[in-house]
């Protein structure tokens, strides 16, 4: 049974009327650039958020990279961030000239350990940004402490986690701003690039707006150096389509994340230490990646793709370790938990369609791994 990571296909199959006649609409009306359909999905996702604010830009990394921009991060300032994440999180703050200041992560969330924070703090720092990585928020309730107490601002990577959510907030809504991704193979995904940065202070939204089209207000006025971080009209129109269908989507991403639960302790996988499963610690994980930990990772990767099952390693090497990092002076061991999570991840098929033969099918390729080897 070949099982892929992620079945766009079969996303697309059950929605392409309503897809295409979307995107028609654009192509009739031929209003690529801030089409009506642009603010449509910004209203949509700032309410989806629970937060009044949100505009749509290029991608997840503009949706970062222009939120720093808009705080006014520049060189000589120090921004934390975890250091087991997409390069765009800590690439973004590099780009603007600033130092990424790493702080290890929670072994079980594979989230910033929240209670180190404030160790890191200088009086350099400009800003947090914590990632809620494969679909659960951080530890945000000491972070926004420290933000508080050291007038620190707070940029959300939710890049994998929209409609996350915990303790009636959701991502996005909890700090100054909030950074989403629409990437294909995220939760709501376009058909490209696409990313969308929320706020609630409407002057923050307004400073982003204005930086997503070079600083330009009113047209050939420029009251800022911006840049182009629009989105286009055609992927709003997508994803205002895919936005009907984002929490069935999800639910059924939770679904399968619970039955791999069961099927990994009945494989007595986890009985016997070989298999680790995620934990879900706040209320609603939304599970972009279904992440285990599993000893003699590298090998496992090469057998299931052997025998056709979709894998993938969320992220090989830690951003501490990077070549292009080194000059930041970090070495290995100082994020031991970071290292450790590069070394023993590997991030299974948990996608709405995934059927419950072909989860089973997953488990038992795993569980042959280790009977054989």
């Amino acid at each position: 049974m070949k099982i892929p990571l992620l079945d766009l296909k079969a996303q697309y199959a059950a929605i392409r009327g309503d897809i295409e006649a979307a995107m028609r609409e654009v192509v009739e009306s031929q209003v690529f650039i801030n089409g009506p359909q642009v603010g449509a999905l910004e209203t949509a996702v700032a309410a989806y958020c629970g937060v009044p604010h949100a505009v749509g830009v290029s991608s997840g990394t503009d949706a970062l990279l222009v939120s720093m921009m808009a705080t006014g991060i520049g060189p000589g300032d120090e921004v934390i961030t975890s250091p087991y994440t997409f390069f765009a999180t800590a690439g973004s703050i590099a780009r603007l000239g600033a130092r990424p200041v790493f702080v290890d992560i929670d072994p079980v969330t594979f989230n910033l350990r929240s209670d180190r924070v404030a160790d890191a703090v200088t009086p350099r720092t400009r800003a947090i940004v914590p990632v809620h990585l494969f679909g659960q928020l951080a530890d945000m309730g000491p972070i926004l402490d420290v933000a508080a107490r050291k007038n620190l601002v707070v940029i959300e990577d939710a890049c994998q986690a929209i409609g996350a959510e915990h303790a009636g907030r959701r991502a996005g809504a909890i700090g100054d701003y909030g950074c989403f991704s629409f990437f294909p193979s995220k939760n709501l995904g376009g058909f490209g690039d696409g990313g969308m940065v929320t706020a609630r202070d409407p002057s923050k939204a307004e400073r982003v707006r204005l930086l997503r089209t070079h600083g330009m207000h009113p047209k050939y006025v420029h009251r800022l150096v911006g840049g182009n971080f629009r989105l286009d009209t055609l992927q709003a129109a997508v994803l205002l389509v895919k936005m009907r269908y984002l929490d069935r989507w999800t639910e059924a991403r939770r679904r399968n994340a619970a039955r791999y639960d069961e099927l990994f302790e009945e494989s007595g996988l986890v009985a016997r230490g070989l298999v680790r499963t995620p934990r879900a610690v706040t209320e609603r994980h939304v599970f972009n990646q279904y992440v285990i930990r599993c000893e003699r990772r590298d090998p496992l990767v090469e057998h299931l793709r052997a025998s056709g099952i979709g894998c993938e390693i969320y992220y090989p090497i830690p951003l501490h370790l990077q070549e292009c990092f080194r000059d930041l002076g970090y070495a290995p061991g100082d994020f031991p938990e970071a290292e450790r999570a590069a070394h023993e991840t590997l991030a299974l098929p948990v996608y709405p369609e995934l059927s419950e033969d072909q989860a089973r099918a997953v488990v038992t390729a795993i569980s042959n791994y280790y009977e054989t080897t």
